[in-house]
Formats: C-alpha cells, sequence, structure tokens
C-alpha cells in the first residue's frame, strides 16, 4: 500500500471529522473531485483537476466570514458563481504547512455545513445537547 502523504492524510482526517456532522455523506464529485453533502446538498469539494498527491484544494461556503480570509496566503482569489455565493477556494501546495491549519479548515467545514444544511437540521445541531 502506498503511503499518504501529508496533505492525503489531510483529506482524511477532514473527511471524517466532516462526515460526523449530522446527515452528511460522501460523494464523487466532478471529474477529479470528492464531496461531502448534507441531506444531499453539496457543502464541501476536495481535489481539482491535475492536482498532485502532494497537493490539496479544498472549497467551501463561508457566508459568514468569506471576505475576512481573502488575505489568508492559501486562500485563491473565488471568481463567477462561487464568489457570488460565498465560497472560497483553499490551495496547499507541497511546501504548505497543511496540519497547522487543520483548526481553521475543520471550522470552515463546519461553518459551510450550517450554510448548506436545512433549518430545521441546524436548530437541532445548536439545541442544548445538540444531536
Amino acid at each position: 500500500m502506498k503511503k499518504q502523504t501529508p496533505h492525503q492524510k489531510a483529506e482524511t482526517a477532514l473527511t471524517a471529522f466532516g462526515l460526523r456532522l449530522p446527515e452528511t455523506s460522501r460523494s464523487r464529485g466532478w471529474a477529479t473531485t470528492r464531496t461531502l453533502l448534507v441531506k444531499g446538498r453539496m457543502f464541501a469539494i476536495f481535489g481539482d483537476k491535475g492536482e498532485a498527491d502532494e497537493a490539496l484544494t479544498l472549497i467551501v461556503k463561508l457566508p459568514v466570514s468569506a471576505e475576512m480570509v481573502q488575505d489568508l496566503p492559501f486562500v485563491r482569489a473565488s471568481k463567477g458563481w462561487f464568489k457570488q455565493h460565498d465560497w472560497v477556494i483553499a490551495h496547499f501546495d507541497a511546501d504548505d504547512d497543511i496540519a497547522a491549519e487543520m483548526g481553521t479548515l475543520k471550522s470552515w467545514l463546519v461553518q459551510s455545513w450550517r450554510a448548506m444544511a436545512p433549518k430545521r437540521l441546524v436548530k437541532a445541531f445548536d439545541a442544548p445537547g445538540g444531536l
């Protein structure tokens, strides 16, 4: 079995974290991407066309913080529909320390999940004792 790169390990950990959120599932995206869904609605996209094993792209919807995160060194400028709807593209090359950003990326997964989940599910998640 081939040893995972740090970026592949990060994707595995982020996927596992995302799947712990209520009513989530994993799916193939388009072309070479992988997605996380909440009730059939995409809230995270992993990968990019032609992406090397030593890199990772993560796209999430951040309606609360999309503008605030644009100056982070690993955030790429969103264009068109993605920008208009507050989707943020995080990209890590082989030399980038993705492990240092795992806390941020996990919080982004939660924010994106909350943006895409049905309101009743978010309300139940936020209730004392949660889901």
